[in-house]
């Protein structure tokens, strides 16, 4: 197993925002719900370092923003890529099984 996978996995729920409106809401959602709430964060979190690059080409955002907004992005695509390599292994050993 890949300790970087567990690490950038752990380094990006601890950059998640702690601040929601209910924080019981995503233990008693189905995971279908939890899944897509995933997805968006993702998405917001793609799209806010991609305004923080256009603003840091023109000269409007702080270098320091810039490097943050890069690390969110890190974390969170080393996190997709850790979860699509966990899929695909559980696909894998689910075809492995004898019927």
């Amino acid at each position: 197993m890949d300790i970087r996978s567990l690490s950038a996995t752990s380094g990006y729920a601890a950059a998640r925002p702690a601040t929601k409106a209910d924080p019981n809401h995503a233990a008693s959602a189905g995971a279908g719900a939890r899944l897509k709430e995933s997805f968006e964060d993702f998405a917001a979190t793609l799209q806010k370092s991609e305004q923080v690059s256009v603003q840091a080409m023109t000269s409007q955002a702080d270098p320091h923003a810039l490097v943050q907004a890069l690390a969110q992005t890190e974390l969170a695509v080393e996190t997709a890529v850790t979860v699509r390599n966990k899929v695909v292994e559980a696909y894998q050993e689910i075809l492995r099984m004898p019927v």
